[in-house]
């Protein structure tokens, strides 16, 4: 008996320790979600409100178009058509989303940041070269070149960018572990926030001349 009951109790420390080493916060799915006391002033929630399971159809789970090539008449010759939440609220809960990029010949998808989600990126046509950067202090540069058929993951958080070095277009498609993987753009956001950052603290920060700050945000 003494032993049963030993056993019994094992199993339930186990268990018990168990899910407070799993327990934690989910993910956030937006850049903040402030608390507030009174829910009838609530705006947002981390996430979605859930449709009744009663009313939805088949046609909450599907999204069509993926397969028609987006315009890639611009500065950085990309074009990135993102399938997330918003897009796609079949995806609510889910803890996924997608994205078509495609690429003119040198067309870059420049370095950028996914602050909720790790990517992985498939090459569909054409040769990309990729990469992304560690954190501080190593800011190690982990690249390759990849062809048709290629798989390259870029990890959560970590800055990243895929250039078209074809002489062709280029298509890839990225799968990304969050309804909401978010994006920051560096350049965009260091030279083009609202309300912009101070040129000296720019300055400092880059070994830059203000007249090159200034240039740059004007850019941007």
């Amino acid at each position: 008996m003494t032993k049963i009951f030993t056993c019994l109790l094992t199993v339930v420390l186990l268990a018990l320790a168990s899910s407070l080493a799993s327990a934690h916060d989910p993910s956030p799915l937006q850049d903040f979600c402030v608390a507030v006391n009174n829910p009838n002033s609530a705006v947002f929630v981390n996430g979605k409100f859930c449709k009744d399971p009663k009313l939805t159809t088949v046609d909450d789970f599907i999204f069509m178009g993926l397969d028609a090539p987006r315009s890639t008449l611009n500065q950085l010759g990309s074009n990135v058509t993102l399938v997330n939440v918003d897009m796609f609220p079949g995806l609510n809960t889910l803890g996924i989303a997608l994205a078509r990029v495609d690429y003119a010949p040198y067309g870059l998808n420049p370095p950028h940041i996914h602050p909720r989600a790790t990517e992985l990126l498939t090459v569909i046509e054409g040769t990309l070269l990729v990469g992304f950067v560690t954190s501080n202090p190593d800011n190690r540069l982990f690249t390759k070149v990849l062809n048709k058929g290629d798989i390259f993951v870029f990890p959560i958080g970590l800055i990243h960018f895929q250039f078209n070095i074809g002489k062709t277009n280029a298509v890839a498609f990225s799968s990304l572990d969050n309804q909401n993987p978010g994006l920051i753009t560096i350049a965009n956001a260091t030279f083009g926030s609202n309300p912009p950052i101070n040129p000296y603290v720019l300055a400092k920060a880059f070994q830059l001349n203000k007249s090159v700050i200034n240039y740059l945000q004007q850019k941007f």
